[in-house]
């Protein structure tokens, strides 16, 4: 039950950054784009960017969620399957991002 709220206190600011970057807002907070040169940045569309990161961290959040109501009701594969979808959603996200130049401005 511990490890329960333990996640749930996790969960938050993962909520909170979350609903900062599905705003469009809050790029400063993504590692990388941060460390950026102001001329690299502006080759980057920040507004997709931080709402495609918003998306990520809802989907974080949710397997948080999920690993807190694994202990919750005691479902070893209830926890299987949020680790499962969280590898999946990373793996999803460094591929998405990093192919095709999808968050470059174009001209």
């Amino acid at each position: 039950m511990i490890g329960a709220l333990v996640n749930f206190i996790i969960l938050i600011p993962f909520l909170i950054f979350a609903i900062i970057l599905s705003k469009g807002k809050g790029a400063f907070l993504l590692a990388g784009y941060n460390t950026m040169s102001e001329s690299e940045k502006a080759q980057y569309d920040e507004v997709a960017l931080c709402k495609f990161m918003g998306k990520i961290m809802y989907g974080v959040s949710f397997c948080i969620l999920l690993f807190a109501f694994s202990d919750i009701v005691e479902n070893q594969a209830l926890f299987l399957i949020a680790l499962i979808l969280l590898i999946s959603i990373i793996i999803f996200a460094l591929i998405y991002t990093n192919t095709k130049k999808r968050f470059k401005k174009n001209g």
